[in-house]
């Protein structure tokens, strides 16, 4: 027997409820001419047989056009402004059908919608608002949800803790000539690098590593007609990516098989097959983070999403479906003082509540709220009752409209203070029972920087496949071994995670490469591991982390100037230009053509010494074999002097130097080495 949605209503309340909110709607006629928000305007094609204009179904999508009034300067909008191209932020053809479960028992519709070349077919990408260039969105209709700001409030919230959340605007939207209330446009969630970035899943990847992804999966209702994939106790999961339709039975048991594997060591600490091999820690705790501070009664059991990269780890998120969330009383589910994974109602896998009893998991959970809810963070009461009083004012004047055309489900004033206070007091809760952090306050970090990353090769008569040849470098610069078991790159795009045990040597340079054999073919050298995916040709940001998600060293690399440019196909990768500067400063990097990727080995054979340091006047360098060159660089990484010699003694001048750090770099016929020295 199936179980029912509202599981604690009984039948009769839920009729009741939803006969209430029916009712309490009021399609009341307006005139609607202007707004300071977006107005999108939708108008259905024609009926062939009646000659009037479509109705929007469930399914399937019906043709419409599509026009978004947004003045570019941020003045206000006119009905009367779609007829000026200059004023338009979007004017073509869609696809669109009603969207959602519950929420269709509601009078205001929510909807999806594509955007379409003028062929009617083909999917057209375009950027609408600022947002990434995309055909898939969404028009959220804020059902049950009286406050109108419940999902605008907590996507925001996850953004900025750094996580892809829908990216969403304020509207009102007109419907063939009808007047339709307040909306929000967003992005569905969807594989692309803009926004869930993982690779798309084909019907042949049946096997390793291929299997290994990449997913979108959610615990869901089925209402929409999507079948289970798999089971967890009482939990659905339905695929979203790949397509149920398009799933084969190999990628659906692949996929169950890594949350069994999740569930099953959730208690388990090591770094051989514990919880942190298998869950990408950090978007766990955030993903608990925004829904246990929101209450949201939604989550757990539906409207959540999880994804996995080709090779990579399983993820919490995006997330999603927040009308239920900081009080909402719809259903008496978001609570005060309760933890939403325990609520005895609605909960979701058991895995949820593992990970949170495991006293290494809540301790990175409550270090990182504390972190987070610091005065200024993303999830301090103050800051987002800021943000929340903001977003009212902002859709302050459509409010009134929105109350004309349907009617109040609650009191708006009313529910708003609810947020307002839910905010403020959840916070305590949450502070006074989510535990210490002590055992995890400091962590200590394994000394390794990234220092050399071909992003765009370029091809050869030997090596024609550009992707073939793409590498990152890392270096330990510290005068120890390092142990490299849960070490793995964070940030989704680049996936590799290194094997338990494996190591690297005091001062050692290793390669990770994007295709094993193509890299000693074309280096002669063995790289130490191949990565999954592909870098980005334009940027990308480039996350090491150890097993917990602490980040070790980060850089985001760009294609365009002040970074070096010949390394977007032209010849020459980025090399860190000394591992005691700022790597992610673009005057820390250059352009090399090493094709021997030899790394700092001027000490191999050669005794060095630069004296005085600090320096007031000259400065001295002495070395056992002949010098050919030196550079200096100041601390933003720019070069100030270059010398060229062949000798064994040089005395530079640094009198005219403004005080402050430099870097020498010394070079003979074995390579060079970098120094920092001080000039007072």
């Amino acid at each position: 027997m199936k179980k029912l949605y509202f599981i604690k209503l009984n039948t009769i309340t839920k009729i009741i409820w939803l006969i209430v909110l029916i009712t309490s709607y009021s399609a009341t006629a307006q005139t609607f001419t202007d707004s300071n928000l977006p107005i999108v305007i939708i108008t259905t094609d024609n009926d062939p047989n009646t000659n009037l204009p479509l109705e929007i179904l469930d399914d399937p999508k019906i043709l419409a056009t599509m026009k978004i009034i947004k003045r570019p300067d941020g003045s206000r909008n006119y009905v009367t402004d779609q007829n000026t191209a200059s004023f338009l932020n979007y004017n073509g053809r869609i696809g669109i059908e009603i969207r959602g479960s519950s929420t269709q028992t509601l009078p205001k519709k929510q909807y999806s919608l594509t955007t379409l070349k003028a062929d009617n077919i083909s999917n057209n990408n375009v950027s609408i608002f600022g947002m990434p260039s995309e055909n898939d969105w969404i028009l959220n209709g804020l059902g049950f949800d009286p406050s109108l700001i419940r999902d605008y409030m907590a996507y925001y919230m996850s953004r900025e803790l750094g996580n892809y959340a829908s990216k969403t605007e304020f509207c009102e939207v007109v419907i063939n000539g009808n007047y339709e209330g307040l909306y929000v446009f967003q992005e569905k969630i969807k594989s692309n690098e803009n926004r869930v970035n993982v690779l798309k899943i084909e019907a042949t990847d049946n096997t390793l590593p291929n299997i290994t992804g990449g997913y979108i999966t959610k615990a869901d209702k089925t209402t929409g007609g999507d079948p289970v994939a798999f089971w967890m106790d009482e939990t659905k999961f339905v695929h979203d990516l790949p397509k149920p339709e398009n799933a084969t039975p190999e990628q659906t048991q692949y996929i169950e098989a890594e949350f069994n594997r999740m569930q099953d060591h959730a208690y388990d600490d090591d770094l051989i097959d514990g919880y942190r091999t298998i869950i990408d820690v950090p978007s766990f705790v955030d993903f608990m983070l925004v829904n246990e501070l929101c209450s949201n009664a939604d989550v757990y059991q539906s409207s959540t999403f999880f994804h996995k990269d080709r090779g990579g780890k399983l993820r919490a998120g995006p997330v999603w479906d927040f009308n239920q969330s900081f009080g909402s009383t719809f259903t008496n589910s978001s609570h005060v003082d309760q933890w939403q994974f325990n609520n005895g109602n609605r909960i979701g896998p058991p895995f949820w509540s593992y990970l949170f009893d495991n006293s290494d998991f809540r301790c990175v959970l409550a270090k990182r709220w504390n972190e987070v809810k610091a005065p200024g963070k993303p999830l301090n009461k103050d800051v987002l009752i800021a943000y929340l009083d903001n977003a009212l004012s902002y859709i302050s004047e459509a409010i009134p409209r929105e109350s004309q055309r349907w009617g109040a489900i609650n009191d708006h004033a009313t529910d708003v203070n609810r947020v307002r206070n839910f905010i403020v007091n959840r916070t305590t809760w949450i502070n006074n029972n989510i535990g210490s952090f002590a055992n995890c306050a400091n962590v200590l970090l394994p000394p390794l920087v990234i220092t050399k990353i071909n992003y765009n090769p370029k091809t050869s008569t030997g090596f024609p496949v550009s992707n073939d040849l793409e590498f990152v470098a890392l270096q330990n610069i510290s005068d120890r071994s390092v142990n490299l078991s849960g070490v793995y790159f964070r940030q989704l795009g680049l996936t590799f995670q290194f094997p338990y045990n494996s190591s690297i040597g005091a001062n050692e340079t290793i390669y990770l490469a994007s295709n094993s054999a193509t890299f000693q073919s074309k280096y002669g050298q063995v790289a130490f591991g191949q990565f999954f995916r592909n870098l980005s040709n334009k940027s990308q940001k480039i996350v090491l982390a150890d097993a917990d998600g602490n980040i070790i060293d980060s850089v985001e690399y760009f294609d365009s100037a002040p970074w070096p440019t010949s390394p977007d196909g032209g010849g020459t990768y980025l090399k860190l230009i000394s591992t005691s500067l700022d790597n992610n400063l673009a005057s820390s990097w250059e352009a090399s053509t090493d094709d021997t990727l030899s790394t700092d080995s001027f000490l191999a054979s050669s005794s060095l010494s630069i004296y005085p340091n600090p320096v007031t006047n000259v400065l001295t360098i002495s070395a056992s074999t002949p010098i050919s060159g030196v550079k200096i660089f100041n601390i933003l990484g720019a070069l100030v002097h270059e010398v060229k010699t062949d000798s064994q003694n040089i005395n530079m001048d640094m009198s005219a130097y403004s005080s402050g750090i430099y870097f020498i770099k010394i070079y003979n016929e074995e390579g060079f080495t970098s120094r920092k020295i001080i000039k007072k």
